[in-house]
């Protein structure tokens, strides 16, 4: 009955995720509250690492994606599990850094890296760069000059792919703010750039098309272009690139309604097109990577709230507002990101008629959902929304002077707090007088 297999019913009769009972983690964290469950971390991971071997040997990388989920725990979760990691900003290698992540397993991604960032990353010695611009490729040739090293890169191209998704998550395009064009020949003018400047390595080409998306064919469409054009860059410049990252986007599920590829189905379709078309062009099989992002830990975490009022309009709609909201989760506000929802203290119960889900916060527009099939929900129930293990803590914001909530990660029916709930200490802690 559940979209994610980290959910079950205990014998209290409550929902329960990787065997722990989210009623009484709620009582005793306190809402609004993250929980993720390790277990079901770790077994994503493999699913990957596994399908990626089995398809292609073991000339490849999985690169957890930063912008998911950041803290010094997860860190150390993936790095257990073989996988690399991308951030896209200072503050995300400082936290793995921090975590003793392994800096040459490290991808520096971004559309306007700063100069400090630049610096921080060469002096610690991470795997690469994927370059955005011409802008940055001498701005990390010249730093890298200054510091006495030569920094590998790579760079994001946009293959022209329409990755059938929101407006928002798009990025494969011409019209992107990431990344160069191979439309306008740019693609082409960076990498001859590059191949002048001595303190830059280049290995390889990026690729990401979006994000959300359920379809196979973008991403071997994408994988055929990408190597098109790394045979066009050997006949042009002579020169063979040995690395191909083919991004991420693969679909996961938030509602019922979604469908996705398992990870086998979507690493042989794109593996086998690498390596036709490798075949194809009289090229090396490339070193691969992937960029999975939310797929690894999505499905893995949920929420949980405190219902406060409950507000009936007749002929309109009922509001159930929470003790959270856009503060912990803007996607809803953001694109009308679709949840599941349920009460933990009674997840088998039938829906009663459908509720808008509102937040705590001083906006028109701070909703979780509109038309949300619930059971009736009075003030004090706890109520879950589901799939919330990415991109809910990490885009979490202060607004309205809130408190960011903790998260709680749970193993096989333990729990251990991540990160603590932040206090009103923590909110003026950089305030001056």
């Amino acid at each position: 009955m559940f979209i994610s297999d980290s959910l079950t019913i205990n014998n209290n009769g409550h929902l329960a995720i990787g065997g722990a009972d989210v009623v009484s983690l709620a009582e005793k964290y306190g809402t609004p509250l993250y929980i993720m469950d390790e277990d079901k971390i770790r077994r994503t991971c493999r699913e990957y690492n596994n399908a990626l071997k089995e398809c292609y040997g073991d000339n490849f990388l999985v690169f957890y994606a930063s912008k998911a989920f950041s803290s010094k725990y997860i860190y150390k979760v993936i790095d257990s599990e073989g996988f690399g990691t991308d951030v896209v900003s200072g503050g995300e290698l400082y936290t793995a850094l921090k975590a003793g992540f392994p800096a040459g397993k490290i991808a520096f991604h971004g559309n306007n890296k700063t100069p400090a960032e630049i610096e921080f990353a060469l002096k610690n010695n991470i795997r690469d760069f994927v370059v955005d611009n011409v802008f940055e490729l001498h701005l990390l040739d010249e730093t890298a000059k200054k510091l006495g090293v030569r920094a590998k890169i790579s760079f994001r191209i946009k293959p022209g792919v329409d990755a059938h998704t929101h407006d928002f998550i798009k990025t494969g395009q011409i019209d992107s703010k990431f990344g160069v064009a191979l439309e306008n020949g740019e693609a082409f003018d960076i990498i001859k750039e590059a191949l002048t400047l001595s303190n830059i390595e280049l290995c390889g080409v990026h690729c990401h098309i979006g994000s959300q998306i359920f379809d196979a064919e973008p991403f071997s469409h994408a994988a055929e272009i990408m190597m098109q054009f790394m045979a066009s860059i050997k006949n042009e410049f002579g020169y063979e690139l040995s690395e191909l990252n083919l991004g991420g986007g693969f679909g996961i599920r938030y509602t019922e309604k979604d469908d996705p590829n398992s990870i086998y189905e979507s690493v042989k379709n794109f593996t086998d097109t690498v390596k036709c078309e490798a075949q194809k062009h009289g090229l090396k099989l490339p070193f691969i990577s992937i960029e999975p992002g939310r797929s690894v830990v999505a499905e893995s975490g949920i929420t949980v709230y405190t219902v406060g009022s409950v507000k009936n309009i007749p002929g309109v709609r009922t509001y159930v507002s929470v003790d959270g909201g856009m503060t912990d989760n803007p996607r809803y506000a953001l694109y009308g990101a679709e949840y599941m929802m349920l009460l933990p203290e009674r997840p088998s119960a039938k829906p009663s008629g459908k509720v808008t889900v509102a937040g705590r916060n001083c906006e028109s527009g701070d909703l979780l959902g509109e038309d949300v099939p619930l059971p009736e929900v009075t003030p004090g129930d706890l109520l879950t929304v589901l799939t919330t293990g990415a991109y809910n803590y990490s885009m979490a914001s202060n607004y309205n002077r809130v408190p960011r909530p903790p998260v709680v990660m749970v193993n096989h029916g333990e729990d251990k707090l991540i990160i603590k709930r932040e206090t009103y200490e923590d909110l003026i802690a950089n305030d001056l007088m």
